[in-house]
């Protein structure tokens, strides 16, 4: 259980929708951060069409730094899709949790400036991730890393957009997506009181996201109300999950996106895929964006690294 006193501060500040600037702002005080973890790091970029995609990778020692600048890294790369309900957040903005990764796993990891709604509306944010992900896959962007060694993970509506990207690579067979690392993803079209999963409503007010700012969320997401049934919009609604990657699927207790993600895990492995669900007790969405010293934050990367490791976390 949650303490009172705590109780009584996440009520305060779980109030009102979404208001895109001052949502903005808050999220770009991140940039400040006085205790920024050193990470050795490089600025990229891939396109899409004739947009500029900005990457920055983080990498767990000097010599994969040097292997990147040479265009010979051939370790085992995470591709990461950062969260802010597709509205808010960036690659710099996460910069101390993409560092921390890197130091964690062992792994070079790429993260994604993909564009933002409601400037840039679905499917533009997710065609950015895509084409992100097929340029790595298809050796245009550092040409020696192996395919299979390469994770798709994403938080929120990152991990959203990894879920959407394994299912277009899977329908389109561009390329092939071994192993996935869903974060308390975002899957589902619907937060409000029709929503079929209990957790919307027991987690839905007072614990920071709220229902109606996924709500607020999926309108500034969508072009138009069609889109809530695309399944790339919400991968929750796709027919057919078979031949699907490898998959991990963290959520957290008390969140209203935890039984969607369950749920998500639950009918993957149903279509015959390999997958692990974990619930991180007594956890808020958006934990993962906390420090290292955080003990859900540890538990989580103990549980990504035996994943990556190939073993039952």
């Amino acid at each position: 259980m949650i303490p009172r006193t705590m109780r009584t501060i996440l009520h305060a500040l779980s109030y009102g929708g979404i208001e895109v600037e001052a949502a903005r702002r808050l999220a770009d005080l991140k940039k400040l951060d006085p205790m920024r973890i050193f990470c050795r790091k490089l600025d990229a970029e891939v396109y899409n069409g004739r947009h500029k995609i900005p990457l920055r990778l983080y990498f767990p020692s000097m010599e994969e730094q040097r292997e990147a600048e040479e265009r010979e890294i051939r370790g085992p790369v995470i591709l990461f899709f950062h969260g802010g309900g597709w509205v808010t957040e960036s690659v710099e903005t996460y910069d101390r949790v993409c560092a921390q990764m890197a130091q964690s796993t062992g792994h070079t990891v790429v993260s994604v400036e993909y564009r933002l709604a409601p400037e840039y509306r679905f499917p533009t944010g997710f065609a950015d991730c895509y084409e992100a992900a097929r340029a790595l896959y298809q050796g245009i962007f550092l040409p020696n890393v192996d395919p299979d060694g390469i994770t798709i993970m994403g938080d929120s509506a990152g991990g959203n957009l990894a879920a959407a990207v394994c299912l277009k690579a899977r329908d389109t067979g561009d390329f092939q997506v071994k192993r996935q690392v869903l974060i308390y993803p975002a899957l589902n079209n619907c937060y409000t009181e029709e929503s079929p999963y209990p957790s919307v409503r027991e987690n839905g007010e007072g614990y920071l996201l709220t229902a109606k700012k996924m709500e607020d969320y999926l309108n500034l997401y969508e072009s138009r109300p069609g889109d809530r049934e695309n399944p790339y919009f919400a991968p929750l609604l796709a027919e057919n999950l078979e031949h699907m990657p490898r998959t991990l699927i963290l959520t957290a207790q008390y969140d209203p996106l935890r039984d969607e993600g369950e749920a998500y895990g639950e009918r993957l492995r149903a279509a015959g895929n390999e997958v692990e669900v974990r619930r991180i007790e007594s956890a808020l969405h958006g934990y993962f964006a906390l420090g290292i010293k955080l003990l859900h934050v540890q538990e989580s990367f103990a549980c990504i690294n035996q994943f990556l490791e190939m073993k039952t976390c």
